[in-house]
């Protein structure tokens, strides 16, 4: 019943309802655990990730979401200050203006050894819809590695050992999505937290010379293994909406509340709209009157015989009767 739910949702085909997609980072758990697990048991996600059958990378070290350093399948550090977020790359492990000093990095290789028969088992014993155990992440992974301030600026520059490195990247991520489109998932997943507020991080323009063609890369493999491609982008991202609706993404997890519905309704029937109900106030400051509210305004502008997802993340100051809420009421708009 979920895929087929899914699907029919991202392919504007009338499902009977809104397909739903719960993301609890673990501060809900350590925070809400019962109020979490009521709604899980009463609104299951449609929705889940093929993760844990590959081999894990003898880098990591430390848990990513416990006070401390936690290092990851790269060899990136984070610096965490909350028990239950992610925290921030401090000492980035690319130091050298003109990257001479990428062996430092580790590239895990080692997450090619995929249990693929685990994967299509689990892919076959579930209603589910499946996406893949690798998210590509071009921009982000390379602010990691270097830093963000200094990778701002190396984009400018383009000193030799980072374009040649973010071919190594590229084709390193393209092998990876292909291994996993040749498993039984539904569909593969990438992500780049791409917008300030107000504005991409970036130009337009610098935008689409460099990194739009890695992502039509990342579609393509997509298309060519009859895929869906779902992908996640945090911020403003209004200017580059029409790219990716270009390059072939069918479902985009964004912050539609930073960007208003009717600047999206254009889009509305040529992407899947895959949440999100606003985490930054509505979740945290309004009442479930107001989520309702919200619901059904984006249910008017941007729903089209399919079209959105009903998702949000239980994070950080969310309040559990909001996010509650948020299933109430796509359940009841349709």
């Amino acid at each position: 019943m979920s895929r087929k739910l899914v699907y029919k949702t991202i392919e504007f085909d009338k499902p009977d309802r809104v397909p739903r997609d719960l993301w609890a980072l673990p501060w809900a758990a350590i925070n809400y655990p019962n109020e979490l697990q009521a709604i899980r048991d009463k609104y299951p996600s449609d929705i889940k990730s093929a993760s844990g059958f590959r081999k894990e990378s003898c880098a990591v070290n430390g848990n990513m979401h416990e006070i401390g350093t936690h290092t990851d399948a790269w060899g990136c550090a984070f610096e965490n200050l909350q028990r239950g977020v992610h925290g921030e790359v401090r000492d980035p492990i690319v130091k050298d203006p003109e990257w001479v000093d990428i062996d430092n990095i580790h590239i895990p290789y080692e997450w090619f050894d995929i249990d693929i028969d685990g994967v299509n088992a689990y892919c076959k014993d579930t209603d589910k819809f499946i996406l893949s155990g690798f998210c590509a992440r071009p921009f982000e992974r390379l602010q990691f590695i270097r830093g963000t301030t200094q990778f701002y600026m190396d984009l400018v520059m383009k000193p030799d050992g980072m374009t040649d490195f973010m071919k190594t990247l590229h084709k390193f991520n393209m092998d990876l999505l292909e291994a996993w489109a040749k498993t039984d998932v539904d569909a593969l997943f990438m992500m780049d937290d791409w917008g300030a507020q107000n504005n991409l991080l970036i130009s337009p323009d610098m935008w689409v010379e460099v990194f739009k063609p890695m992502y039509k890369d990342y579609c393509d493999i997509a298309k060519a293994y009859d895929k869906k491609m779902f992908m996640h982008s945090d911020g403003n991202i209004l200017k580059i909406y029409p790219h990716l609706i270009e390059i072939g993404v069918d479902a985009l997890n964004s912050q539609i509340f930073c960007m208003g519905f009717d600047n999206l309704s254009e889009f509305a029937g040529k992407i899947a709209f895959w949440g999100e109900i606003d985490r930054q106030h509505m979740l945290v400051d309004k009442t479930p009157a107001d989520i309702d509210e919200s619901v059904h305004e984006i249910k008017e502008l941007l729903w089209k015989d399919g079209g959105c997802i009903a998702q949000c993340e239980f994070g950080p100051g969310s309040k559990p009767e909001n996010v509650e809420q948020v299933f109430i009421s796509w359940n009841n708009v349709i």
